[in-house]
């Protein structure tokens, strides 16, 4: 029997390809499942359809990460925070303090854009990488001073 896959399968392929299996398997795991569609003119359609949608999707995602990244370019901001008598800080500055303090500036920003190694735990300025978008990427200076 030959099936249109809806969902990556390992060993089988990824969505969207054509796979010719056994009917027993395509009628008692792939279709019950969710993870196949029989091979008709009629599901072909839909999942063209679907496709087209998905691809749509993803294009006005990445625009409105350019314009994220346009308000972003050249931003820096400053992130006050407690410190210790020799200048260390009390605790650590993460992706949340950062977005909140482009919040802050008039900026919504989701935390998972923000691309940090490891968490800021000293004073000085440092350029963080914001990714909105798998394509799409800028930095920005981020002043930590005390408060």
């Amino acid at each position: 029997m030959e099936v249109i896959l809806t969902k990556d399968v390992k060993g089988l392929g990824k969505a969207g390809d054509k796979a010719k299996v056994k009917d027993g398997f395509a009628r008692n795991y792939l279709i019950p499942k969710g993870l196949a569609l029989s091979s008709t003119l009629t599901n072909i359609k839909i999942l063209e359809e679907s496709s087209k949608r998905k691809v749509h999707a993803l294009e006005k995602l990445k625009a409105e990460a350019l314009t994220l990244v346009e308000k972003l370019t050249g931003k820096s901001i400053n992130v006050a925070v407690a410190v210790h008598e020799e200048d260390k800080l009390y605790g650590s500055i993460g992706a949340s303090n950062i977005a909140d303090a482009l919040k802050d500036e008039g900026i919504e920003i989701d935390k998972k854009y923000i691309v940090l190694e490891e968490p800021i735990k000293t004073l000085g300025i440092y350029d963080i990488v914001v990714k909105p978008h798998p394509e799409v990427e800028t930095t920005i200076k981020v002043w930590v001073v005390k408060k």
